[in-house]
């Protein structure tokens, strides 16, 4: 019987599907064998073509070599899930097991049903306030919320919406949003009560590990108003979780016109500032990549010493997911493919080698 989860023998037994795969397109993080590229599901139209368009993508992606796989409870308004939840099924039909595959979502912003309502305040106080799961003092601006009964009502949606028993990643979805309404103080007594109930569903077996999924928190300077300091993050799970805590993946942008997470020295640990990436890696926790293609703008119109330096590929986009996957410390790149034609693409990485840190350090130094 397969594992409700991502495991130890069966990553390793989905990498060894790729004999022809190159040196360091699949590593390690956290115990798992994971892809040096995963696929996102962010963006698209909320229409059944896109839906149907995005299931196929995703059987495509882990026929070729993928094996992560990333989503939210909110992109395209729930559908996104619920297409890999159709994709997953299919890919179980065609021999590939759940433990296989790691499979990472998120909690925090409102979902919708669908299509986005007319009425946002309407929606939650049909669906939250009324049911008990959150009140209007839980939610800041007007759409976002991290208090426990909500993410615990979002992890469950989630998993009915994948058809799944668990996921092996859940992370808080932009968890910074909230200092935009509250003091830090305030925040980071959310945050352990968010880490609390996350624990609680890791000893019930519904989640593997969780993290935080941020946009600018860990890539900001420190005097910022939205900083998140990784350290103390880390230590919350600490203190509620003990040394085995769960907390293990962030998730932040990094990309060739973004380079702050692995450039910007802003993350304290044992007394010394570190970058994001190279932060985490001292703390145990694995990085993945998002905005890896800058939502497609990276796609086309590299200059052409940028190519150069990453191998002359095919295409732009190949180039720009090399760069993110060739970074020092870096799990995997996440890129959104939302149809066959971009998996195509983007996985003939699959058997061509990251390129060398030697290498990828000439960027830096020209």
């Amino acid at each position: 019987m397969d594992s409700k989860f991502a495991t130890t023998e069966g990553t390793l037994k989905y990498a060894a599907r790729f004999p022809n795969a190159a040196e360091n397109h699949f590593r390690k993080a956290q115990g798992l064998t994971v892809s040096s590229l995963g696929i996102g599901t962010y963006l698209g139209n909320w229409d059944a073509p896109t839906d149907e368009n995005y299931t196929g993508a995703v059987e495509k992606f882990v026929e070729s070599g993928g094996n992560v796989i990333d989503t939210a409870a909110n992109y395209r308004f729930q559908r996104s899930e619920r297409n890999i939840g159709t994709a997953l099924q299919n890919l179980s039909e065609k021999g590939f097991s759940r433990e296989e595959i790691v499979i990472c979502t998120k909690g925090g912003y409102l979902p919708f049903e669908a299509e986005p309502p007319n009425d946002v305040r309407g929606y939650f106080e049909e669906n939250f306030v009324k049911k008990g799961i959150a009140g209007f003092d839980d939610l800041v601006a007007g759409s976002h919320c991290m208090s426990p009964a909500y993410l615990q009502n979002q992890l469950d949606q989630s998993l009915q919406n994948m058809k799944l028993a668990a996921v092996d990643v859940y992370y808080i979805h932009n968890p910074e949003s909230q200092l935009s309404e509250i003091d830090r103080y305030t925040f980071e007594a959310r945050l352990a009560k968010a880490f609390e109930l996350l624990e609680k569903n890791r000893a019930a077996g519904k989640l593997q590990f969780y993290g935080a999924a941020t946009w600018n928190g860990f890539r900001a300077s420190p005097q910022d108003a939205g900083y998140q300091s990784l350290e103390r993050m880390v230590g919350i799970a600490r203190s509620i979780g003990g040394a085995n805590h769960g907390f293990k993946f962030i998730q932040l942008p990094f990309n060739l016109a973004m380079p702050q997470a692995y450039l910007l020295s802003n993350q304290a640990f044992e007394g010394k500032v570190h970058s994001a990436i190279e932060a985490a890696k001292n703390m145990g926790v694995s990085v993945m990549v998002s905005g890896s293609l800058m939502q497609g703008k990276l796609s086309a119109n590299l200059p052409e010493n940028i190519r150069k330096i990453f191998g002359n590929l095919e295409t732009d986009a190949q180039t720009s997911l090399q760069f993110v996957r060739s970074t020092p410390n870096v799990t995997t790149a996440l890129g959104g493919m939302s149809r066959a034609e971009h998996v195509r693409e983007n996985m003939k990485l699959t058997e061509i080698a990251p390129t060398s840190e030697d290498d990828f350090q000439e960027l830096f130094t020209k």
